[in-house]
């Protein structure tokens, strides 16, 4: 394993299954995203939201990405989302496969 300290993964809830992919391809098209994975549970979310107790059933994205690309990832999901406010969660990368490091940095980087 080789640490980083620009390696990023993203997590978003969507609504649904058909936004989650949507937003998906868009990041990975978009290079924000070298790759997006989707929870199919649904994971259910319990959450407080304008002062009530609400309950979603929801699909977790796990976006692998890189600390130069977050702005413009965060931007655009929030272009894309149908949420008023969306869960975007920034968690760093202590580690990872070389080889696997590499190709996600290539994956984002523009004019590849």
């Amino acid at each position: 394993m080789t640490s980083s300290k620009t390696h990023r993964i993203v997590l978003v809830t969507c609504g649904s299954l058909t936004e989650a992919r949507r937003i998906a391809s868009k990041l990975v098209q978009g290079r924000l995203a070298a790759c997006v994975s989707s929870l199919l549970g649904p994971v259910e979310s319990v959450y407080r939201w304008k002062g009530r107790v609400e309950k979603a059933r929801e699909v977790m994205l796990v976006i692998k990405t890189t600390q130069s690309r977050l702005a413009a990832l965060e931007a655009r999901i929030l272009k894309l989302h149908s949420y008023e406010t969306p869960e975007i969660i920034v968690l760093p990368v202590v580690a990872g496969l070389p080889k696997y490091l590499r190709w996600l940095t290539e994956s984002v980087t523009k004019n590849k």
